[in-house]
Formats: structure tokens, C-alpha cells, sequence
């Protein structure tokens, strides 16, 4: 599929997105997933600076909200936005037509994969029907396959036993640590729940998959907002649930 947005385009829908609603980066990185169904996902390496630009122009201006930047079109905003209608509505309109590629795309790629697994079972069927011969060809690619596989699950699992001591340390630790920090919160274990006990748990897997998964990666200022942001998201609807 071609780029989603052409140069300048981005930033032009950016405006528009602005004009709709204030938001901040995190909504506007999830309503363009939600727009380009899931396909196209723009990093906060790609938004978070833009929106940056956009402010330094005088298009957006921003307040902070219980710690995140919600960013609003300011009337420069709204002005360039109103003198670029026109193309506003062709880009619409391209957008509209990306999402009807997407869809074909996937669409076709269910049907390649559907096809080539109908021509795998109708060679695999042909081989077993040629007599001695064909199933002998057949066998040896199923003892193949079985043999590759197994060798993967021993890799894996090697790779596993060699660091599961140090992975058991390093949760047993955090674990440890956090329920220490939710027993000063809630009181002693034992005059806890055991809905709450477990609530304890999920948050602690949910905590040590994320500093997991930070371990790896690169931080910089614009994850850090995106990752606040969706923070800030998750714990509303976790607020929204215990008020239902």
C-alpha cells in the first residue's frame, strides 16, 4: 500500500483532528488506528513532534490537564485550515480510499492464504494417491517437519531453563516489593479480601510485563507522554468498572 499521507498531509490532518475535538497525542495516535483500521499506527516519535511544530507555528496551543498536554487549534490554526478546504476535502477523500485498499488488502491476503493452503492439501493429497512412491515422498516431509519442530521446542525450551532462575529472581523481587507497597496502602494481608488480594496480583504481572517489555526498548520524552497518556486511559476505565 502507498504512504497513507503524502508530505505536508499529516500535518493537515492533524489540524483537522484538532478542530474536531481539543486531544492529546495518545487520543490522536488512537483515532488514526481506529480511522485506518489498525493498519496504519503512527509512532509518538511521528505525532508527538508535529504537534510540537504545530505549536511553535502558533497553530495549536496546549494547556496541561492532570499531567498530559491536551492540545487545541488556535484561531491561526483555524484560519489555515479554513484556506486549505479544498484540499482537506481531497484528502478526505484519499483517506477514504486507503481505508478501501486496506480492506481489499486484507481481504486478498485471506484469499492467498486460503489458496495456498487448498493447493499444499491438494499436492500433499496427489503425492499419497501416486502409490509407494508419492506416500514415501509424503512421509519423509511429514518426519521432516516433525523434526524441525521438535528442534525448535528443545531450542526454546533451553533457551527458557537457562534464564528462568534469573527471571524468577528478578519477579519473585518486584513481586515482593509490590505487595509490600499495597499492604502499607490497603492494610495487612490478612484483613484484605480476596478479590482484592487478587487485584494485587494483576496489577504486579501487569507492572513487571511492562518494565519487561522497557528493558528492551529505547525510551525517550514522546514514549514517555504516549505511555502516560495510555496509562491515564486505562485507569479511567478501570475507575468507570469499580463505579459500574
Amino acid at each position: 500500500m502507498s504512504p497513507v499521507f503524502g508530505h505536508g498531509r499529516l500535518r493537515l490532518y492533524l489540524l483537522k483532528l484538532l478542530e474536531e475535538s481539543p486531544r492529546h497525542g495518545y487520543e490522536v495516535i488512537r483515532l488514526l488506528q481506529d480511522r485506518f483500521l489498525g493498519v496504519y499506527s503512527p509512532s509518538p516519535g511521528t505525532i508527538y513532534p508535529r504537534l510540537a511544530r504545530l505549536e511553535e507555528e502558533g497553530l495549536v496551543t496546549h494547556e496541561v490537564k492532570d499531567g498530559k498536554k491536551v492540545f487545541t487549534l488556535t484561531d491561526k490554526g483555524r484560519a489555515e485550515l479554513n484556506d486549505r478546504l479544498d484540499e482537506l476535502a481531497d484528502l478526505e477523500q484519499e483517506i477514504a480510499n486507503s481505508v478501501r485498499d486496506i480492506a481489499r488488502e486484507v481481504k486478498e491476503d485471506v484469499r492467498e492464504t486460503v489458496r495456498s493452503l487448498r493447493d499444499e492439501l491438494t499436492q500433499m493429497t496427489r503425492e499419497m494417491r501416486g502409490g509407494d512412491a508419492g506416500r514415501q515422498v509424503w512421509q519423509q516431509k511429514w518426519r521432516e517437519e516433525r523434526q524441525r519442530q521438535r528442534e525448535e521446542w528443545r531450542r526454546q525450551r533451553d533457551e527458557w531453563r537457562r534464564h528462568r532462575p534469573r527471571l524468577k529472581e528478578e519477579r519473585d523481587q518486584w513481586v515482593r516489593e509490590w505487595r509490600r507497597i499495597w499492604d502499607e496502602t490497603w492494610g495487612p494481608s490478612g484483613r484484605r479480601s480476596e478479590h482484592d488480594a487478587e487485584l494485587g496480583r494483576m496489577l504486579a504481572d501487569f507492572v513487571e510485563g511492562v518494565r519487561r517489555e522497557a528493558a528492551g526498548a529505547e525510551l525517550n520524552e514522546n514514549t514517555l507522554a504516549y505511555c502516560r497518556e495510555a496509562l491515564d486511559d486505562v485507569s479511567a476505565r478501570i475507575r468507570e468498572a469499580f463505579r459500574s
